[in-house]
């Protein structure tokens, strides 16, 4: 098993916008933004919710909208911005919210197979 890393270009409300590399976690339910880049967006929690970490631990932290560009398709999606030490993650909301999916191959982002039924 690999690590995977995408570059990012975001944008928050205010229209201030940044590059980021972000690794991709298929098992992490949203995004994270580490604090650096988040306050340089000008993003604001609209609300807090609570997260267990995987050794059990409960944290809780601010959620905000950003506005993703990866690859030529962007959208806007729910993030949880970090703080101390919290690393930028690219997690599975996001990625259905853009169209994408995780080739677990060869470790890249490619356009998901949507369907209507």
């Amino acid at each position: 098993m690999g690590i995977t890393k995408v570059e990012a270009g975001l944008r928050g409300r205010a229209g201030k916008s940044a590059r980021v590399k972000l690794m991709v976690d298929s098992g992490a339910t949203y995004s994270v933004l580490p604090v650096e880049v988040w306050k340089k967006l000008g993003l604001k929690p609209k609300r807090r919710l609570s997260f267990t970490l995987a050794d059990g631990t409960a944290i809780q932290r601010g959620i905000s909208e950003c506005y993703f560009s990866i690859g030529g398709v962007d959208g806007t999606s729910p993030v949880v911005l970090g703080e101390g030490n919290d690393v930028a993650l690219l997690g599975s909301v996001t990625l259905e919210t853009l169209g994408l999916v995780l080739n677990p191959f060869d470790r890249t982002l490619k356009p998901m197979q949507l369907m209507l039924a």
